[in-house]
């Protein structure tokens, strides 16, 4: 099964055509496997994201965030002094890994140590954009607002 049908997904859903696109993409641009990386769920809202890169000095490498992507990009330096390998296991070459960031998802740090690149991500939602809880009043109330307004400054308290 080569396409998907998102047919009934824009009969019912407002807003999701980002959705559909990314899906498109994945599709069509298959993750290169190098470097190797792992994605861990630190927390509830912490993300980390850990990447293998022997033989990379931290002058080489280089994290971009834009907009709701995150481009990791690898660029090794041309080795002056010429080798001859018996085995090459080691695969230092160029790279460039993107990924696709979730809304109020922001990268807060990255270190690089002993030859592994460590980018922790936190979700930050906005204080706007959560879920409140509304008060029901009754018949002879009719200051819903004020209701309303009581609840956040209580909640802010």
């Amino acid at each position: 099964m080569r396409t998907f049908d998102l047919a009934p997904l824009y009969r019912s859903a407002i807003g999701f055509d980002r959705l559909a696109q990314l899906l498109n993409e994945q599709r069509a641009d298959a993750q290169p496997s190098y470097p190797p990386y792992n994605i861990e769920l630190v927390s509830e809202d912490k993300y980390r994201i850990v990447m293998a890169l022997a033989g990379f000095s931290r002058e080489e490498i280089d994290i971009i965030t834009e907009r709701d992507s995150l481009h990791v990009t690898g660029r090794k330096q041309k080795d002056c002094v010429e080798r001859t390998f018996l085995h090459r296991g080691i695969a230092a070459r160029d790279f460039e890994q993107r990924f696709q960031l979730a809304n109020h998802v922001k990268v807060t740090g990255a270190t690089f140590e002993n030859g592994m690149l460590t980018i922790d991500l936190v979700r930050e939602v906005p204080e706007a954009l959560k879920p409140r809880k509304i008060e029901i009043g009754t018949g002879s109330d009719t200051s819903v607002g004020a209701t309303v307004s009581a609840l956040e400054q209580r909640q802010a308290a």
